[in-house]
C-alpha cells in the first residue's frame, strides 16, 4: 500500500464516525499532490445537497483530530467539500444508488476509436459495468478500462 493510500484509508477509518455523527455520508477521501502542494480532501453529502456552513463544520470538528493523531508527515491543506454534481461513482453504494440513471464513461484507450460513452447504467459487479443505449444494445465495459464513471449531467 503506498504512503497516499494509507494516508486516505486511516482518514476514512477516524472520519466515518465524525461524518456519521454529523448524519452525513463520507463519498470519498483523497490525498493528491497539486502543483507542489498537498491536499487533503474529504467529500460528503446528504439527502438535499451539503451547505458551506456544513463543510465548515464538519472541518473544524476533524482539524482538531488530525492534530491530536498526527499521523500524515507532509505539509498539506485539508478541505471539505460536495462531491457536486459531476461526483465520481467509485463505490458499491454508489453504483447501487444510481441503477437505471444516465451515466457517462471515459475509458483509458479508445474502444472502437472512441473514449466518451454515455447510456443507462444496467447492472455492474467488482469487474464490469453495463450500460443500455437508446437503441436497447448493450455495451459492457471492464472496470479496468473504465478511468471515469458519474451521473451524467442534463442542463
Amino acid at each position: 500500500m503506498s504512503r497516499r493510500e494509507d494516508y486516505e484509508k486511516k482518514t476514512e477509518a477516524l472520519l466515518e464516525p465524525v461524518v456519521a455523527g454529523f448524519g452525513f455520508e463520507l463519498v470519498d477521501v483523497e490525498y493528491v499532490k497539486e502543483a507542489g502542494t498537498w491536499y487533503l480532501r474529504v467529500y460528503i453529502d446528504k439527502p438535499g445537497g451539503i451547505t458551506v456552513d456544513d463543510c465548515e463544520a464538519l472541518s473544524r470538528k476533524f482539524s482538531d483530530i488530525l492534530d491530536e493523531k498526527d499521523y500524515i508527515e507532509d505539509t498539506y491543506i485539508f478541505e471539505v467539500s460536495s462531491p457536486g454534481l459531476g461526483r465520481p461513482l467509485k463505490k458499491e453504494k454508489d453504483f447501487q444508488r444510481s441503477l437505471g440513471e444516465e451515466v457517462e464513461i471515459r475509458t483509458y484507450r479508445p474502444i472502437d476509436r472512441q473514449k466518451e460513452f454515455a447510456g443507462i447504467l444496467k447492472t455492474f459487479d467488482k469487474d464490469t459495468v453495463t450500460i443500455v443505449y437508446e437503441d436497447d444494445a448493450e455495451q459492457v465495459f471492464q472496470r479496468s478500462e473504465i478511468a471515469l464513471i458519474r451521473l451524467a449531467l442534463d442542463f
